[in-house]
């Protein structure tokens, strides 16, 4: 029986980072230091957790990090103000706004303020507008991420089927844009979506970014497909033994081309991604 190839996110981001770091050293020679400035806003223990990897890999790139934790009561006028000091710093290249943000804090006025040359998140409506028309903006991580993915195993994208599953603005259509760029033929679905597991069978890559556990199952999938999963759930079994699982079953997949595993799927790209997208705002400025 044939096994799926198992694409190492990790390992692929650590060839990116190590790229990233020759890079920081070229541009510290002319006399550029590339910064990422990352806002935290609160406790939330997730989020401090990703800003503290994203923080440990800034730093092992070369990359100078400037760390913002405010209290979570923080008023949105004072974040703004904030976001006004950083915009105007010319030793911050980057600004990273970890989400999610408290519930008086309005998400999209505090993004939209960030400078769309140091949104190296890429959810500026500029650099969303860029993507749009394929512009060279500022690309959102995890779907950049998924992209250098498929670069490691797809040599032809040209009138290829790709079905995204997930229609949210900071993964399933920007990943959707990202590869009509590339001409694949691209369906949008999502967990409403009538007949989905029908779509999903004529697709030669499949994007599942839904945030629903192991909802793509093997014989959703054709043979020789590439399954990208951007999902990852904390699941409890019937024994209270916790894991950590994707969108995808990825273990019913023998007959694939190529899976991505979760963990060590996506998530290394999307910080790898945010380094990548800093260097090159530094470069940019």
């Amino acid at each position: 029986m044939t096994m799926a190839r198992v694409l190492r996110g990790d390992i692929v981001a650590d060839a990116l980072c190590s790229r990233v770091a020759e890079e920081v050293l070229r541009l510290k020679a002319g006399g550029v230091a590339p910064g990422l400035a990352v806002v935290l806003v609160g406790d939330d223990p997730p989020s401090q957790v990703y800003v503290r990897r994203k923080l440990i890999k800034a730093r092992e790139v070369g990359i100078r990090s400037f760390e913002h934790r405010l209290p979570a009561e923080t008023g949105e006028e004072a974040l703004l103000t904030l976001i006004g000091t950083l915009n105007a710093d010319p030793l911050v290249h980057g600004i990273l706004v970890q989400l999610p943000l408290p519930p008086h804090i309005s998400a999209g006025k505090l993004l939209d303020a960030i400078d769309p040359s140091k949104d190296v998140d890429g959810f500026h409506p500029v650099n969303v507008g860029r993507l749009s028309i394929g512009n060279d903006g500022l690309i959102p991580c995890t779907p950049l991420g998924c992209m250098l993915l498929l670069d490691e195993v797809v040599t032809e994208f040209r009138g290829l089927k790709a079905v995204v599953i997930g229609k949210s603005n900071i993964v399933g259509k920007p990943v959707a844009l990202l590869l009509l760029e590339r001409e694949c033929t691209v369906t949008v679905t999502h967990i409403h979506t009538r007949n989905l597991p029908d779509i999903v069978r004529g697709a030669d890559i499949v994007v599942v970014a839904a945030g629903s556990p192991r909802l793509v199952r093997g014989d959703w999938v054709k043979p020789g497909a590439v399954v990208i999963d951007v999902g990852i759930t904390r699941v409890v079994d019937d024994d209270g033994n916790a894991r950590i699982v994707g969108d995808a079953a990825a273990d019913e997949m023998d007959h694939a081309a190529v899976v991505t595993p979760v963990p060590n799927g996506v998530g290394p790209m999307t910080i790898a991604c945010l380094l990548s997208n800093t260097v090159k705002a530094a470069r940019r400025r």
